[in-house]
């Protein structure tokens, strides 16, 4: 018995440990004058406003949501054919290929924006724009390769087997077999993409300097001139986005397969 009370208080002190900061910058964001005080003196929700209503900030959100859908986009499009072939392709060497895939995520995410710098500053395309879609793209797409790769194990083998015997080639087993059981995987691999691409800042500076800003990098411009509510909103405005996507993998989708367990009627 007082194992499992040790055991609650041990998990209520790391859950507050965790939740602590958060609440902490939700009371900043609900504070009425403009200072970074906990806690908040008064409540208003102005500084949400300020994230659509002022120019520099909601431009600042129009191009994180752009560079998170189109970079999360092309991380599906490169883990799609990988993580598909893989699965046809069982061999020692194949597995390559898979760590080529994650080598980017396993990196520290200074060595891989470094590496990116020195690639477009050699090849002189510094500062464009769709450099900072295919750098997120590499840099995050170890997270649609490995839901696709969870996918496509979980697929019966014999299915397909069965459509190539009636005559199925590649391109229709695909389509009618394999595209319709991976669907829920190449969705959540593409929501967490697009989510972690939405907050990263290291990556995105290193690639386009101030020459693109996105919303980490207006906070990091932002605090130049001093400590404003609008920060610590932004930082909850990612947070519920997050929930948000994350609730719906899990309300549409099967959480427990897409984080790689079984399902009881698989065993």
């Amino acid at each position: 018995m007082i194992d499992g009370i040790l055991r609650k208080v041990g998990f209520a002190l790391v859950a507050l440990f965790l939740v602590g900061p958060l609440v902490v910058v939700a009371g900043v964001s609900i504070n009425e004058k403009q200072s970074l005080t906990f806690p908040p003196h008064g409540f208003s929700l102005a500084w949400y406003g300020q994230i659509f209503e002022d120019p520099g900030w909601r431009g600042a959100l129009i191009t994180s949501v752009l560079l998170a859908t189109f970079s999360a986009a092309l991380a599906v499009l490169i883990a799609l054919p990988l993580s598909w072939f893989l699965w046809r392709r069982i061999a020692p060497w194949a597995n390559f290929f898979r760590l080529l895939g994650v080598a980017p995520f396993i990196l520290p995410p200074v060595i891989t924006a470094l590496g990116m710098l020195s690639f477009w500053a050699t090849i002189s395309f510094y500062g464009q724009p769709w450099t900072a879609v295919i750098s997120h793209a590499v840099f995050f797409v170890t997270l649609p390769l490995v839901t696709l790769s969870l996918g496509f194990s979980s697929i019966d083998r014999s299915l397909v087997e069965a459509a190539a015997t009636m005559g199925a080639d590649d391109r229709t087993v695909f389509r009618t077999i394999v595209m319709p059981m991976i669907l829920p995987y190449l969705v959540s691999g593409y929501a967490f993409a697009f989510v972690l691409s939405l907050n990263e800042y290291i990556v995105a500076y290193m690639t386009v300097g101030f020459t693109m800003e996105t919303l980490p990098i207006k906070i990091f411009n932002a605090l130049r001139y001093g400590y404003t509510p609008t920060m610590a909103s932004v930082s909850i405005f990612f947070v519920i986005i997050a929930t948000i996507v994350f609730g719906l993998i899990a309300r549409f989708g099967d959480l427990p397969r897409l984080l790689g367990a079984m399902n009881s009627g698989d065993r």
